[in-house]
């Protein structure tokens, strides 16, 4: 075992071989993987193993289309099959609402250089003769999307790490972590103590558990998972080709052809978190107990839609554990307040999305920042107010809408009120309809009176467009009051703050007194933040932005800070 490490990777499941393939593919030999067991131990081993490009966000699409392309690269430099089937996969609609998602879909899917296209009923029973598709309406169909081997997959990613310089210790614990006064670390464990430069946390099940050695929360929580394997289907045998991945919103399903059976699985509203206090350290390789009677309804719904599974036998349950963050997306990137400590975990989709996470968190930590926008996967966006009471809320909730359809601007019910202001229950007696960002509730515009405050989401006009164009003309014509706690507030000051700020921002300073907008650019000219600019003093400054980015956008303001002359305080 090395005693030194430019970057030591905990957990061993694939997204810790994906970010260890990434540091070696960007030049960093010098690095490690530590695995309690031994790799997939933990979530990858049970996975179904399906892999697709839809995703509400572009920008995690646009990731995933790159995890999927990644599989011919790692298997042609480590010599492992990932066992991929690219049968191609289509998510079927049966309501007007889920076609007018797909169509949006489809249109950012074109714009991220994907290859998915919408499809009608008659082709949709062409590309998967099992499927009954009365009531369907249309669909999105990617060529590329498929299935493939976990474990193979997970190897592949270890064996390119290995072949390029990396090293991997199985059956090694990590105990402990403690941060030295230059800001490395030593990571304990059972073998002896590796001093790295570098911490990434990616153990997946075991994430909470490393974080805490670190003396941070990290929100996340395990969920059951559960899916079906039949007995052989003699209508699936006889079709003579592979059945396409086949994802069902309105019946909150996926389907996949396992030989010449079928894999179902269903995401149900009676869910389960699993190990709420905490997982044990002696779990790996073990499933937990089925409880198909919670699936029952949904499994319904998925006989109805494939009826040859009607009269199938099932041979197997799995009920596995699978890692879910408050909003379902992944946390990654470097913890604020830590410095050279990573993680890159809650990656529950982790054959869609572990080679673009771990693409991501190399770029950040070898080149100072990711190629493309990462906002929706930083884990600054619950840093140091997300509780463990609030977290169990909102991973329920995702969960339980998995398949749901979420428009746009939609704030969801879980967990709230979690933070109000002082005003909060006088805007609520004029009938405010209230967002949340950041655990803060917000008055997003005040209904007429007599009608229930609450906006019924949709793609098109919701019913919040005559009140919000009344207020916009209220405001325009007259005056109005805003109440901005929802904006995060910086004060910014001393010798060096003007020139500090000149280099941050791409406008120009205002004089005493003015104000000005300004984006705040990085050093490839990514935009990181967009603020309200207002100068005080002389060498006083108030920077006003987005509430939600607010440890990310002081975690780039400390990043940057120069050692003396310049003093920034978040006061918000």
């Amino acid at each position: 075992m090395k005693s030194h490490v430019q970057a030591a990777v905990i957990g061993g499941g694939v997204v810790g071989c994906s970010v260890l393939y990434h540091l070696t593919k960007l030049g960093w030999r010098d690095v490690v993987l530590i695995e309690r067991k031994e790799l997939t131990s933990g979530s990858t081993w049970h996975a179904a193993g399906g892999f697709h490009t839809l995703n509400g966000d572009p920008n995690i699409a646009r990731l995933q289309g790159y995890t999927i392309r990644l599989y011919e690269e790692i298997e042609a430099i480590s010599g492992v099959s990932c066992g991929v089937h690219r049968v191609g996969g289509v998510t079927i609609a049966s309501t007007p609402e889920r076609m007018d998602f797909l169509r949006a879909e489809a249109a950012k899917q074109r714009y991220m250089g994907l290859d998915s296209v919408l499809v009608g009923p008659a082709e949709i029973r062409e590309l998967c003769p099992i499927m009954d598709v009365s009531g369907v309406l249309g669909g999105l169909y990617d060529p590329n999307d498929g299935h493939l081997d976990p474990s193979g997959t997970t190897n592949a990613y270890a064996g390119a790490a290995r072949k390029q310089g990396a090293e991997i210790y199985r059956n090694t614990r990590a105990t402990d972590l403690k941060q030295r006064a230059d800001g490395t670390w030593d990571v304990v464990t059972e073998a002896g103590t590796i001093h790295a430069e570098h911490v990434v946390n990616a153990a997946g099940l075991w994430a909470r558990e490393v974080n805490a050695m670190a003396g941070v929360y990290l929100p996340i929580l395990p969920i059951e998972h559960q899916y079906i394997l039949t007995e052989n289907i003699a209508a699936v045998a006889a079709l003579g080709k592979e059945l396409p991945m086949a994802i069902d919103l309105d019946g909150e399903s996926y389907l996949r052809q396992e030989g010449r059976s079928i894999l179902l699985g269903v995401y149900e509203h009676d869910c389960r978190p699993w190990a709420v206090d905490g997982t044990p350290w002696d779990f790996g390789h073990e499933l937990i107990a089925p409880d198909l009677d919670r699936l029952l309804d949904k499994l319904t719904l998925g006989f109805r839609r494939y009826p040859c599974l009607k009269d199938a036998g099932i041979r197997r349950i799995i009920n596995g554990a699978m890692v879910f963050a408050p909003d379902g997306n992944p946390l990654v990137g470097p913890v604020p307040g830590l410095r050279g400590y990573w993680v890159a975990c809650g990656v529950m989709a982790g054959f869609s999305q572990g080679g673009g996470v771990g693409l991501t968190l190399a770029q950040w930590m070898v080149e100072g920042e990711s190629e493309g926008d990462v906002l929706g996967m930083d884990v600054a966006r619950f840093s140091g107010w997300c509780s463990p009471a609030y977290t169990l809320e909102k991973t329920r909730e995702n969960y339980q809408r998995r398949f749901a359809l979420t428009f746009p601007n939609e704030h969801l019910p879980a967990g709230r009120p979690y933070k109000t202001t002082s005003a909060y229950d006088r805007l609520r007696a004029e009938n405010a309809v209230f967002g949340v960002v950041r655990g803060l509730e917000h008055a997003l515009y005040f209904a007429p009176r007599g009608e229930p405050a609450v906006e019924t989401p949709a793609f098109r006009r919701s019913n919040a467009f005559p009140a919000v164009a009344e207020e916009c003309r209220a405001v325009r014509e007259a005056v109005g009051l805003l109440e901005v706690a929802n904006f995060a507030k910086y004060e910014v000051e001393g010798p060096g703050a003007e020139a500090w700020l000149s280099r941050l921002l791409a406008n120009r300073m205002p004089r005493e007194g003015r104000v000005v907008l300004t984006p705040m650019l990085s050093p490839k000219g990514r935009i990181i933040g967009d603020f309200t600019l207002a100068r005080l003093g002389p060498a006083r400054f108030l920077l006003v932005g987005s509430y939600g980015a607010q440890d990310y956008h002081m975690r780039w303001f400390l990043r940057h800070l120069p050692d003396t002359g310049v003093r920034v305080r978040n006061v918000t």
